[in-house]
């Protein structure tokens, strides 16, 4: 029993490692590697695609690249933080200059966004979404996120660390269990030969029989 609750110990601990590692990576690690910004989706104007709580990790683009049908996070307003993430239903140039222009619209509304977007507002194309993880990474900031990959990068090795030592005790144990079990059955064995040379010596006994008596005078 002991034995099986140890196991299942293991396996809780490890399923709840995978998760978090999942979790980091997806929203931390993976978009950090590939020049990516996570953004988390806060209305449902892009129901039933990206619901509330979805966390899309947006890559740069260069405004040539974006095509209709494209989901892009774009500044609602040039040069400030606000952000939206809809979908392109409409690629054109602007008169002057020859810059892109994209109509967009969440796939939730009626009707397309009422002021186009220009390229220089555009975030970049969604790379990636996870449902739900937007909840997670809305609960922390950049710093928070940034501790919490040291967090579980430190709970994998010292996670490691203790199936290292888990292990070696494991197999010492194993080790002493076989020892002690290979003793006694060393001991049962010489018990059964001496018990064996007894019963060989009784029936040598029995077989010579009673010493016979002196002759006696007539």
């Amino acid at each position: 029993m002991t034995r099986v609750l140890r196991g299942a110990w293991r396996a809780l601990c490890v399923a709840a490692i995978a998760l978090g590692v999942l979790v980091v990576g997806a929203a931390v690690v993976v978009p950090r590697l590939g020049g990516a910004t996570p953004y988390t989706i806060l209305t449902g104007s892009m129901d039933p695609t990206y619901p509330p709580g979805t966390l899309v990790v947006v890559r740069e683009v260069e405004p040539d690249e974006i095509v209709t049908g494209d989901v892009v996070t774009f500044q609602l307003r040039s040069g400030e933080p606000a952000v939206a993430t809809h979908r392109v239903v409409g690629v054109g140039r602007a008169t002057v200059g020859d810059e892109v222009v994209l109509t967009t619209k969440g796939d939730a509304n009626a009707a397309a966004d009422a002021e186009p977007v220009r390229a220089v507002q555009v975030r970049g194309r969604v790379w990636y979404a996870v449902p739900w993880l937007g909840h997670v990474g809305a609960a922390f900031s950049a710093q928070s996120r940034q501790l919490l990959v040291y967090v579980v990068a430190g709970g994998l090795l010292l996670y490691a660390a203790v199936m290292v030592v888990a292990g070696v005790r494991e197999r010492r144990a194993e080790a002493a269990r076989a020892a002690a079990l290979e003793a006694a059955r060393a001991a049962t064995r010489a018990r059964a030969v001496d018990a064996a040379l007894v019963g060989d010596g009784a029936r040598e006994v029995a077989d010579r029989g009673p010493a016979r008596g002196g002759r006696q005078a007539g």
